[in-house]
């Protein structure tokens, strides 16, 4: 098997606990998908129609721009994609991670978190960002799952 990445987007945190907690687990590197211009209280306000979350969500070219394209994906095999669950899916931020490289012949497993709704058809939305790339469904990490139970889930990929 060759070399592993942990990219995660957290808008609150609660992502980035788990993306740390199984980098650990799968001997991964990490790396963190950041928006150019943060995410507020404010914009992740999903009851509010003209909160940027919900703008960004119900617009589906929509592309948040990067913080960073730092990435260096050329040098992984294996990518664990997370992200928190907005709207039934990715926030539209992954795409843009997704659109920003080459991912071809690479395997993308999907992880996310969520308050309240699985992963639905979250990877069939992501396949048009990354062509050539084989993406896995993976699962819901939610709670505070442990490296030995990430570490058995991590194996199967």
């Amino acid at each position: 098997m060759g070399k592993t990445l942990v990219a995660y987007f957290s808008a609150s945190g609660v992502t980035e606990r788990v993306a740390k907690t199984l980098a650990a687990a799968a001997e991964a590197d990490l790396y963190e998908i950041r928006p150019a211009v943060p995410y507020t209280s404010a914009d992740l306000n999903w009851m509010d129609k003209n909160s940027r979350s919900t703008i960004e969500m119900k617009d589906k070219t929509s592309r948040p721009e990067l913080a960073d394209t730092d990435a260096d994906i050329a040098a992984y095999e294996r990518i664990f994609v997370g992200f928190p669950i907005w709207w039934y899916t990715a926030p539209t931020i992954v795409n843009t991670f997704l659109e920003s490289y080459d991912f071809s012949g690479k395997t993308i497993i999907l992880f996310a978190t969520s308050g309240g709704s699985g992963l639905g058809k979250t990877a069939k939305d992501l396949e048009g960002s990354c062509p050539g790339a084989v993406i896995r469904e993976g699962k819901l990490l939610n709670g505070n799952p442990s490296t030995e139970a990430l570490k058995k889930w991590a194996e199967q990929f």
